[in-house]
């Protein structure tokens, strides 16, 4: 049986990741520089035009953040 405090600390962690991923992709597309959390590289928006996985990379591939671009 899942213990229900242990699913909503679960819920509460998503969250939090999922906001945070959203304000970094919002501050990347608005041109700040932002960081890799792994490597310390610099995130560069890569457009549908440059690339068939557009979306937030940086240059090792330790983040890779896929975004669609449907208009």
């Amino acid at each position: 049986m899942v213990d229900v405090s242990q699913f909503k600390q679960l819920q509460k962690q998503s969250a939090k990741s999922f906001n945070d991923q959203k304000a970094l992709i919002k501050k990347v597309m608005a041109g700040r520089e932002m960081t890799c959390s792994t490597c310390s590289g610099l995130l560069q928006l890569v457009l549908p035009e440059h690339s068939e996985q557009p979306g937030i990379k940086c240059q090792k591939g330790c983040t890779d953040i896929q975004l669609d671009f449907t208009g």
